[in-house]
């Protein structure tokens, strides 16, 4: 399926449209903010070749197409006339979110760094080939190549404040020109030689300045835009129109600029030493630790997200320390194993479909980008994800153990391998070229166990028929056909259980207006079922758009009122499937609504389904029920 049909089919099924607010991509995943989530067809959408999984979560509807997102995104965006965005405000989703402080915060640094990825990945490969080139005696040192080179792959670090004084302004919504201007005072030349001076340094003779190193530095310019961004805000609603055009940076620069030197830039730089302290403390101590829980837990990582506050980390050790034992080796074995544990699925399976998507996820996972072996492949199965924490742990342990670090950035896999190679500013730390020889010793063993692991445990799945038959070459079997639902025959003065579940009298309600029958006549079902039915012949006089409430006139007049749930309208729908429309003849006994009472309940709401005699005839006399407290089935009669 070419990626413009496959974008009209993802449109289609998202709901149409008019059911999308915005949309934007990361590396692997379309993520939709859609009005009711309810309308998508979740189902239908994995089934499509080139989707390999749908997630939904906070707040987004998230469709795993892999490393192809970028072309599907652009044939989504022209097909819907969205506009392309690179991110969507929705207040709705975010009072939606329930993940944790310890999630958001995470995340909100994953959204810092993520802008400079790109830069700092780069720069750190070029590093790595100079490291190559110079130990196989290609390029000298000292030389006006090595010199020109060594910039474009220095400068990244060197300039680190400035890149992310840019990403930060977007994340605290201030102005990223003045958030970079800060940035660069951290890095200007004759404020760096002041620093470095022996005379004590003191700004307006009386704010002291602490001395510190912010070149290739990462908390102190967090803190610092951090804090301008409130001054900003500030001056932003107290400027008089006609002067914010230059009193809003001008006093931003002036009262951010003083407070970051002063006061937030040294708490940073004090903050990244204790990190590097750490961490070189761990790695002289017990340096298999970091490795082995990385490379066990990072698929779990990776499907949380919280694999993104692990970024920093590594991203400051590299500034600094100029190595990283944590983020690297550990992620480095875990996506080996991932794509490892896929080929073994794909060698495996005898599904044509399986076989194809395993080897293609697979190798984009031995690459580095793990997520579509992780949602096409190794979550499908669940076997391939255990094997693949097996190989990522023994792997990591390994890399620990013999202390292998990284010297530049990028995605985790095969390719980033020369950045294992020590150059010449690393050396000088001890670090040689057995480093690289034991990165590729590590890699072959997370690959060599997942794999291993990965096939056998097919077999185990095999045996005990945890997998489909299409995989093992079999025929599946027929699918049932779905029984025809049987109407019960019954007069046009009958009414008949709308639900399956318990029958109930007004008595026994939460709510204490159809507690007190004021709107008539009152019963109800506690549903065990999830299809609620038409009580009577009739019409279908009401149906509610969202789907809680539907009213019946039956052959004599009489209406019913159904309500579903209590104060389920507040749900907009979400959980509610209508099967018929307003007007639809109905039938007793015939399905109506279909209700996730699942999404009820954790709503917080009452699951009790009324049915209230709305709308009697003129001297009518209460209906007689009969059953109360007894189970009954949907279509039974109750009178």
């Amino acid at each position: 399926m070419d990626n413009k049909t496959l974008a009209g089919k993802i449109i289609e099924l998202v709901g149409g449209k008019e059911n999308v607010i915005g949309v934007v991509h990361c590396v692997t995943r379309l993520r939709f903010t859609l009005k009711d989530e309810s309308l998508a067809k979740t189902d239908a959408l994995k089934k499509i070749p080139g989707i390999l999984s749908v997630v939904s979560g906070g707040g987004q509807y998230q469709i795993v197409i892999g490393p192809e997102v970028p072309q599907v995104y652009q044939e989504v965006i022209s097909a819907g006339g969205f506009e392309a965005s690179e991110a969507i405000s929705d207040p709705e989703a975010e009072k939606a979110d329930k993940r944790s402080r310890l999630s958001k915060i995470l995340e909100g640094i994953a959204s810092i760094f993520q802008p400079i990825i790109p830069a700092i990945t780069g720069a750190g490969l070029l590093k790595a080939l100079m490291a190559l080139f110079s130990a196989f005696g290609v390029l000298k040192s000292g030389t006006q190549t090595y010199i020109i080179l060594n910039a474009m792959a220095d400068a990244a670090f060197y300039f680190m404040p400035i890149l992310l004084a840019q990403s930060c302004a977007r994340k605290f919504k201030c102005n990223q020109g003045t958030a970079m201007a800060l940035a660069g005072i951290l890095v200007y030349p004759a404020f760096i030689s002041l620093l470095g001076g022996e005379d004590p340094v003191k700004f307006l003779s009386f704010i002291p300045i602490t001395k510190a190193t912010y070149t290739s530095s990462v908390i102190p310019i967090i803190l610092g835009v951090w804090f301008m961004s409130y001054v900003e805000h500030f001056m932003q609603k107290i400027s008089p129109r006609a002067i914010k055009f230059f009193s809003v940076p001008l006093v931003s620069l002036l009262i951010g600029g003083t407070v970051t030197i002063a006061v937030l830039g040294p708490i940073g730089s004090w903050v990244s030493n204790l990190i590097n302290v750490f961490f070189k403390w761990l790695n002289n101590v017990a340096p298999w630790i970091v490795p082995t829980i990385v490379g066990i837990a990072n698929p779990l990582l990776v499907m949380t997200g919280t694999h993104y506050g692990l970024i920093p980390i590594g991203t400051n050790n590299l500034a600094t320390l100029k190595w990283d034992t944590v983020v690297g080796p550990g992620m480095l074995a875990s996506n080996v194993a991932q794509g490892a544990a896929g080929f073994a699925v794909g060698l495996r399976s005898k599904n044509p479909d399986t076989k194809t998507q395993a080897s293609s996820a697979g190798l984009t996972g031995v690459l580095g980008i793990t997520e579509p072996v992780l949602y096409g492949v190794n979550l499908k199965f669940t076997f391939p994800l255990y094997a693949a924490m097996i190989g990522g742990g023994v792997g990591g342990l390994f890399l620990g153990i013999t202390r292998v670090a990284r010297f530049a950035g990028g995605s985790p896999g095969l390719l980033v391998l020369p950045a294992y190679i020590p150059n010449e500013e690393v050396q000088a730390l001890g670090y040689t070229m057995s480093n690289l020889v034991f990165a590729i010793i590590g890699v072959v063993i997370a690959m060599v166990v997942a794999f291993i692991a990965s096939f056998i445990l097919f077999g185990v799945w095999a045996k005990k028929g945890k997998l489909p038959a299409e995989e093992l070459g079999l025929a599946a079997a027929p699918a049932a056909e779905e029984a025809p639902v049987v109407l019960p025959e019954v007069d046009d003065s009958a009414i008949v259980a709308f639900a399956d579940g318990r029958f109930i009298g007004h008595e026994e309600l939460d709510d204490p207006m159809f507690k007190d029958e004021a709107m008539g006549q009152t019963v109800a079902i506690v549903p065990t079922g999830d299809t609620i039915v038409s009580p009577a012949n009739g019409v279908l006089e009401m149906v509610f758009d969202t789907g809680h409430a539907f009213g019946v006139r039956m052959a004599d007049g009489t209406g019913l009122l159904i309500h579903i749930g209590v104060d389920t309208v507040s749900m907009e729908g979400k959980g509610f499937t209508k099967l018929k429309t307003q007007g639809d003849p109905v039938r007793a006994g015939e399905p109506v609504i279909k209700v996730d009472f699942n999404a009820v309940k954790e709503a917080g709401y009452s699951t009790q389904t009324m049915l209230v005699i709305n709308e009697p005839l003129d001297d009518a006399e209460p209906v007689q029920f009969i059953g109360f407290g007894a189970e009954v089935k949907a279509g039974q009669k109750l009178n």
